[in-house]
């Protein structure tokens, strides 16, 4: 294993692996005369490596091989300057110009096929332990999705399984190439949904790409939203028309065709955050990824753009329940990201946003009519104001359902729940006065009402 390791050249970071390289180490160790007290260590050293691989096979979800898995995994997440191309463009064997990459990629998939078939036979014998004997035949416990990243899960098992099928380093070539190009490689290759974590810098320093929220320097990271809603639009009864807007947006950004930042507005509870999830779901298979933001963040837009401009992903900046007071000025950075700076805005980006304000911005009578205000030009301070908005190219509104709209909402979303044994008069009759109690029509309100409904045995 140490051999393999060593002699990785485009996959060299799979030498900083804490597992692999402990494991490699104690084997190493172990090839050697120990005596008692040098084995009991290294038994214990190996315990400690394979419960990291536990961990992270419960993290994900991986069963069977939880060897392959691990290596698959390693594999899929390793992101060097051959998978971030190949993901873009593939491999060409018959091209000139990729024939020097090309070998030394293969030259590390001989060393990984090796380090993926290897045999802890000698080790087990050695130390009269069976721990890599179970890994391999590893039967978990059967959990729930929301438990696990799915999305890892799915992708990482169905590359183990591939690869388990080989027989050389060639083989592992062509699978590992071929993964790149159908799903991607790294964090975004892997996972549908993002969010901004600020972290402090390690060393304490400002970053030049970051400023101080309140005095502290910061550096953004995007981290995996591992559990996501598996809601459709389809469950979104009504707004037949607004939908059909976002999905002809989202379409031709998809397919590469111009499309526009997108503003969803209207009454709070009317399912503007719900087709957000949903469009996500329709187009991830398609190379959608979404990166949720909040307004304190919008100083790091230019950092998150320069860290997606070039991947082969269609990225949607998503910013929920969008508003802004008079005394905050974040949304000035936002302006200048989506139109008026300097740097252009890459092709594979859109800015979406939902908000219960149609302008965004907290406007007042004052701002109209306050004739003893100190601002010489209120027109000026009102199109300031009214600017941001104009810069999404797409408004979509989401307004508050009448009585008739709301009932048709509620039996559309009982229609989905067809255990539920009331008759249609009587989910009307709880449902309006449900919503007398409990904020009048919307899409919410429906939705908890059935909620509320599935919770008193309201089934057969």
């Amino acid at each position: 294993m140490y051999r393999e390791l060593a002699n990785l050249i485009m996959y060299g970071k799979l030498r900083e692996d804490p597992t692999l390289m402990e494991l490699s180490g104690i084997i190493r160790r172990v090839s050697e005369k120990q005596d008692d007290a040098q084995t009991e260590s290294a038994v214990r050293d190996i315990y400690s490596q394979v419960y990291r691989i536990l961990k992270t096979a419960t993290r994900y979800g991986f069963d069977d091989n939880l060897w392959h898995c691990y290596i698959a995994y390693l594999l899929a997440s390793d992101e060097n300057p051959f998978s971030v191309v190949c993901e873009k463009v593939g491999v060409d064997h018959a091209r000139e110009d990729q024939a020097s990459v090309n070998e030394i990629v293969k030259h590390d998939m001989d060393c990984l096929f090796r380090l993926f078939h290897y045999d802890f036979t000698e080790v087990e014998q050695a130390l009269s332990i069976n721990c890599f004997s179970l890994l391999t035949h590893y039967r978990s416990i059967a959990k729930d999705e929301n438990t696990y990243n799915k999305s890892v899960s799915e992708k990482v098992k169905e590359l183990a399984g591939e690869l388990a099928g080989t027989t050389d380093g060639y083989g592992f070539f062509v699978i590992v190439t071929d993964f790149y190009k159908k799903y991607g490689v790294g964090k975004f290759g892997l996972n549908k949904a993002f969010r901004l974590k600020d972290a402090q810098a390690a060393d304490g320093a400002m970053s030049s790409e970051s400023m101080p929220c309140n005095g502290m320097p910061f550096e953004a990271e995007l981290v995996p939203i591992t559990h996501t809603s598996d809601v459709s639009l389809s469950h979104l009864v009504g707004y037949e028309i607004q939908k059909q807007q976002l999905i002809d947006n989202t379409e031709a950004f998809v397919e590469g065709r111009r499309a526009n930042n997108c503003l969803l507005f209207g009454d709070s509870g009317t399912g503007k955050s719900t087709c957000m999830k949903a469009i996500l779901n329709r187009y991830y298979d398609r190379g959608l990824r979404m990166i949720e933001i909040y307004k304190h963040q919008f100083h790091q837009l230019s950092n998150i753009i320069g860290q997606i401009k070039n991947r082969n992903y269609k990225f949607i900046i998503y910013m929920d329940d969008l508003s802004f007071e008079e005394f905050e000025i974040e949304y000035k950075y936002l302006k200048a990201v989506i139109e008026g700076g300097l740097e252009v805005k890459p092709d594979n980006v859109l800015i979406y946003a939902t908000s219960n304000r149609r302008h965004l911005i907290r406007e007042t009578w004052s701002d109209r009519s306050d004739m003893s205000s100190d601002e010489l030009h209120r027109s000026d301070t009102m199109q300031e104001k009214l600017s941001l908005v104009a810069r999404f190219g797409v408004s979509i509104n989401f307004s508050r359902p009448s009585k008739k709209e709301f009932e048709e909402i509620v039996l559309g979303l009982a229609a989905q729940n067809a255990d539920l044994t009331l008759s249609k008069e009587e989910i009307l009759q709880k449902a309006n006065a449900w919503s007398v109690r409990n904020g009048g029509y919307s899409g919410r309100v429906a939705e908890q009402f059935i909620t509320h409904l599935k919770g008193q045995n309201s089934y057969v």
